[in-house]
């Protein structure tokens, strides 16, 4: 059997809370993060997304696991997770990101849309998230979960398509942990083929766990590009795990398993990818320099204090204001194009 030094690290990311509608709401009673500012997943939709040319993909080391030696595979009564080794690391982020874990949302059988990032209003069937710590500021997980820029997460959106033998390589094993705090070992694989196609086309934000404690220092990665496993390997998501022990008289099946898309006022998302209805950051400036017009304060300040500097420069000092906002998790909306229509 593994060691019981696993048990204690599950608290780190999950804790003792319902995911009933009514227990969802009440989080923030208890977990005051829960209900403030920078909270995770949201709904990709392009009002929010700017292209930024300065994203680079993303460097994936130590991915290729052999079979040996062995991952650890548990029911922690919210998700089943992988506990990863940290030889596995996450580069381009600006520091050095040290695996944690990986785990799976989804909903049910008869609902089967449960992950938690939505793109335009839509769910996919499931999600997988891979958790990275700040290993170059922090020297664990538990540190790092609550500090700034403590944690990183990678997300995968799963549709409903072809069989993927890749994830049979986690879902062959689930009713070895059917049950609450139940966990096997099972062989090493790639958790590289685990990754969409195009893993350099993705969107980036700040937010934050999307389980209790909701801590608000987590660096989003949601690919753009989904995978896809079939109706036969999700129904095993949906119906071979409980929330509940072995010897609970009433059993509770482990579904819907998916925060709900939070508030994302004053906030951008950064896309790697380019799209004709995405505006650039440099797009941004330039409304902000050509269009000064009373409506618009962010313009007129730009325009009014700063045009005997020259237009180059306002570029520079506008696409800096960007970036600070980009830094903090708020950001200074880009003014819209000014017509006729607004005088």
């Amino acid at each position: 059997q593994p060691s019981s030094p696993l048990v204690a690290i599950l608290p780190l990311f999950y804790n003792n809370f319902k995911w009933s509608p009514d227990g969802e709401k009440s989080w923030s009673k208890t977990y005051p993060s829960c209900g403030g500012l920078l909270q995770s997943p949201i709904d990709l939709h392009d009002d929010i997304l700017r292209y930024n040319a300065s994203l680079r993909p993303l460097a994936f080391q130590g991915y290729n696991q052999s079979a040996s030696p062995q991952f650890v595979l548990t029911n922690n009564g919210h998700s089943v997770k992988v506990k990863l080794p940290k030889d596995m690391q996450l580069r381009g982020l600006g520091a050095r990101y040290n695996a944690s874990q990986l785990h799976l949302h989804w909903g049910d059988k008869d609902d089967p849309h449960g992950s938690e990032h939505t793109v335009s209003g839509k769910h996919f069937a499931a999600e997988l998230h891979i958790v990275y710590y700040n290993s170059d500021r922090y020297p664990n997980d538990s540190v790092a979960k609550d500090k700034p820029e403590g944690l990183a997460v990678i997300a995968v959106l799963i549709e409903v398509g072809s069989s993927n033998p890749a994830y049979d390589k986690i879902f062959d094993h689930l009713t070895a942990v059917k049950y609450k705090d139940q966990e096997v070992f099972i062989p090493g694989f790639s958790i590289e083929e685990l990754l969409p196609e195009r893993p350099e086309e993705y969107y980036r934000y700040r937010g934050s766990l999307t389980t209790p404690p909701c801590y608000p220092t987590v660096l989003w990665t949601v690919f753009r590009n989904p995978v896809q496993i079939s109706q036969e390997q999700l129904m095993k998501l949906e119906t071979d795990l409980y929330c509940t022990y072995m010897d609970d008289p009433s059993p509770r099946e482990m579904v819907n398993n998916f925060r709900r898309v939070q508030k994302f006022d004053e906030r951008l998302v950064y896309v790697s990818f380019q799209q004709a209805n995405i505006p650039s950051m440099l797009t941004c400036s330039k409304w902000i320099l050509t269009t000064a017009h009373p409506d618009f304060p962010l313009q007129g300040q730009c325009i009014e204090s700063l045009t005997a500097l020259g237009q180059g420069f306002l570029v520079l000092v506008c696409q800096y204001w960007l970036w600070r906002s980009e830094q903090s998790g708020i950001i200074i909306k880009c003014a819209k194009k000014w017509s006729p229509s607004h005088t």
